[in-house]
């Protein structure tokens, strides 16, 4: 049976190509590229390739700088190395600088080549269910965890929510592509804060003064977080990121025990969490950098300047003032939802989840709720037929 997956072939000599397409084409699904630029222009228009297989000696692009390329662009691609010339220091070179799989020299015979072929589909097929377990399975536990915080503690899962968007605009500005543990780094950095109750958040996100034990259990929310997150499989290095997530950018640059994930992760947070802190107490974007800018020792400037021309308003939304049984997930509250004796429900700026309208609906049908709330409805979801006595306002953002 023919793989479903792509191969990718390079090399300078025609006769070759059309070798490899005539030896191949039976169990695999083959196509050629004459040179790395060409080899490159078809990853680009025809990818992504499980393997790509590349000869080293060919004019321009050699089979190295092809394969390096290859790896910047398309790095779950199994890379494969073919050369006449079995020598120990360009085989090293290939391996270090392409990361490569294989390394065969010529003449290669078939057999050998079809069971290295097959090894690297296999290793592609690895690699790719190692990502579907990062991103289904992983990511899923994740958003039940965060989405607990968000009914225990909402003020925190409110600031977590913020603090990935922030992440993600510097990740995106910085042109990081692994991005996977600073993402949720982000997300769970205040996980700790579920021991902490309401009380005590409230005053630390309004700048009032906090008492010596509100001020300890406030202090010590990262290292409990990290605890938390310490006890799921693959997230140790995010675990460190949450622990050091206050540490100072000259202090955490210096720490030989940090790996150069934790160290970027722990400067992301800080930047950010004090980035956040500003905007809710009242500053510009504008001016938050600049108080940002003023302590180079305390913030990584790198990242305060990725922050540059954030927009951290809601985008073209409509304003609604709804009542929970007319409320959808993807709104966002415009207020905090509060129960009918003042406690804080869910906090102005989150998300409408599954499971934040859940609980809302039950504690609604009991009375126990303040209605009607004002959401955030993205334009495109809004429906112009809506209930009378709401309240339209278009704002751009």
């Amino acid at each position: 049976m023919k793989a479903e997956e792509k191969i990718l072939c390079v090399d300078d000599e025609a006769n070759i190509l059309f070798a490899y397409r005539r030896q191949l084409r039976k169990m695999f699904k083959i196509d050629t590229a004459l040179g790395g630029e060409e080899g490159l222009k078809a990853i680009q228009a025809n990818g992504p390739y499980a393997v790509v297989i590349s000869d080293l000696k060919m004019p321009g692009m050699d089979g190295i700088q092809f394969l390096s390329a290859v790896r910047e662009r398309s790095p779950d691609s199994v890379r494969m190395m073919i050369t006449g010339f079995a020598d120990l220091e360009v085989a090293m070179a290939a391996v270090n600088e392409g990361n490569i799989f294989r390394f065969l020299t010529k003449p290669v015979d078939n057999d050998q080549l079809v069971r290295a072929i097959e090894a690297a589909i296999e290793q592609y097929r690895l690699v790719i269910a190692e990502r579907e377990l990062l991103e289904k399975t992983l990511n899923g536990s994740i958003r039940v965890l965060t989405e607990i915080l968000s009914l225990v503690n909402p003020l925190a899962f409110s600031k977590a929510f913020r603090l990935r968007k922030y992440a993600d605009y510097v990740m995106q500005k910085m042109g990081i592509k692994d991005t996977w543990q600073y993402d949720l780094a982000a997300m769970l950095s205040h996980i700790g804060c579920i021991t902490l109750d309401n009380e005590t958040l409230e005053k630390v996100y309004a700048a009032q003064k906090l008492s010596d034990d509100e001020r300890k259990a406030y202090a010590s929310h990262p290292e409990t977080g990290s605890r938390l997150i310490q006890n799921i499989p693959r997230l140790g290095t995010v675990a460190q990121i949450i622990a050091n997530q206050m540490t100072p950018a000259s202090e955490i640059e210096q720490r030989n025990d940090l790996g150069e994930e934790v160290v970027f992760g722990s400067k992301l947070l800080r930047v950010i969490i004090e980035f956040d802190r500003l905007i809710t107490s009242g500053d510009n974007v504008a001016g938050a950098i600049h108080k940002l800018r003023a302590k180079p020792d305390e913030f990584d400037q790198e990242i305060v300047s990725a922050l540059t021309g954030i927009d951290i308003g809601p985008g073209e939304t409509k304003v609604m003032t709804l009542k929970v049984q007319d409320m959808a997930t993807g709104m966002v509250l415009d207020q905090d939802v509060r129960s009918k004796e003042g406690v804080l429900l869910v906090a102005k700026g989150q998300e409408v989840t599954i499971s934040v309208l859940e609980r809302l609906r039950r504690l609604s049908q009991r009375g126990d709720v303040e209605e009607p709330i004002r959401v955030l409805v993205p334009s495109m979801d809004f429906d112009p037929g809506g209930a009378d006595g709401e309240k339209e306002t278009t704002l751009q953002g």
